[in-house]
């Protein structure tokens, strides 16, 4: 077996690639090299301080290694790697992909296929690296119209797959919290087409390798089927996605619950959810605080902020205020540490509060100081009830 010149021919084909900048990427399978848990390597251009470097990430059972090589550095390692472990090579263009093959009869092929014409597309920054969620070989984020087959991002999908990541990024620093080492029930209230539930999924199973299982819970039964169709496609066993409201789930067992975009009460009774079933973490991010602003309006308390509220966008971001800091003191009391901080979410609703709740068992709060301060806070206001306190049965105590 002869390989050397069809290997000479596959780096020819690379080299001539980049001198006429149709390159899109290249990728490196069907291993039998001495590292047992290899199984593949991806190349991508990446600029590296001003400079154009060849990313190769290096994909292992548990995890992703990654590393930066100049063009000749690269052509060596193609040279070495196709003609001594990988069996199987591919080349993407814009136009083409060609593919090395050592078959099981030793025989070597090198085959050609025309492609319908593909952008190419502009090499990532090297901080692109970093993210949580790539989007190589993410079947999932192809079917989601997030990336084209081969794994590149749409121009159009860019900012919802930055969106992505930043909420994985976020998560992930919370999910640090908590306890991992058993299995995670994790529910995603309102999970819409299923963009962040997918996503969480995969970071879950395929980074941090915890034996998770996510449920997405939508009301709109085209878009759960979908889901789930995406779910199977992508070999997502653990995933999967329900019909039916926020109110009528059956949370029990939940150890992470989220509901972002949930309007006016529901973001209430996700939070409720999540205290009812003990659940580790609750993650929420409101939207619509109808409830409480119609309170303050039919009453009509004159206080030291009236000055204020008496105009509709003020009054409107007092209501927003007042809505979700009752909602975190009533987490308090069922014993959560809360944060309450501002996250950018997408270029329609540019900026949100999310609302994290995390079960504290060291600390026993001080319950009766927490629902005083809530009684405080609906006297200065002329709240009569806020939806949260009711349905947890606080509005009597």
């Amino acid at each position: 077996m002869n390989i050397l010149p069809k290997v000479e021919e596959f780096i020819a084909a690379f080299e001539h690639s980049i001198s006429n900048h149709s390159f899109i990427k290249l990728s490196l399978g069907n291993y039998h090299g001495p590292d047992e848990n290899l199984k593949n390597v991806y190349v991508k251009k990446v600029l590296i301080k001003k400079e154009e470097k060849f990313s190769f990430t290096y994909r292992y059972k548990t995890r992703d290694i990654v590393k930066n090589y100049s063009f000749e550095e690269a052509k060596a390692l193609f040279e070495n790697l196709i003609s001594t472990e990988f069996h199987v090579a591919t080349l993407f263009t814009n136009s083409e992909e060609l593919q090395f093959e050592i078959l099981k009869n030793n025989k070597v092929t090198l085959k050609k296929k025309v492609t319908e014409a593909r952008e190419v597309p502009l090499p990532e920054h090297d901080h692109s690296k970093n993210r949580l969620i790539s989007s190589d070989n993410k079947p999932y984020l192809h079917d989601l119209n997030i990336t084209d087959k081969d794994g590149n991002v749409f121009k159009k999908a860019q900012d919802k797959f930055r969106q992505i990541n930043h909420y994985i990024e976020i998560l992930s620093a919370l999910i640090k919290e908590i306890p991992t080492d058993k299995q995670l029930n994790v529910a995603d209230m309102g999970s819409g087409k299923g963009y962040l539930t997918f996503a969480l999924y995969d970071y879950l199973q395929n980074v941090l390798h915890v034996d998770a299982h996510v449920t997405g819970v939508e009301f709109r039964p085209d878009l759960v089927a979908l889901c789930n169709q995406i779910a199977q496609n992508a070999d997502f066993d653990n995933l999967h996605f329900e019909e039916g409201t926020i109110e009528n789930f059956d949370s029990e067992g939940t150890n992470i619950l989220i509901a972002l975009h949930a309007c006016d009460t529901a973001t209430d009774d996700a939070i409720f959810k999540g205290i009812s079933a003990g659940s580790d973490l609750i993650v929420v991010a409101p939207c619509c605080h109808k409830q409480i602003r119609r309170e303050i309006e039919k009453n009509k308390v004159a206080n030291d902020v009236h000055f204020l509220t008496r105009y509709g966008i003020f009054l409107e971001r007092q209501a927003e205020m007042v809505t979700d800091g009752i909602r975190a003191l009533i987490l308090e009391y069922f014993g959560y540490k809360t944060k309450v901080f501002e996250f950018i979410s997408d270029a329609h609703t540019p900026k949100n509060v999310l609302i994290v709740g995390t079960k504290d068992k060291r600390n026993a709060p001080d319950q009766q100081a927490i629902l005083q301060k809530i009684r405080d806070a609906k006297q200065y206001f002329g709240i009569d009830y806020h939806h949260l306190e009711r349905i947890a049965g606080l509005q009597s105590h």
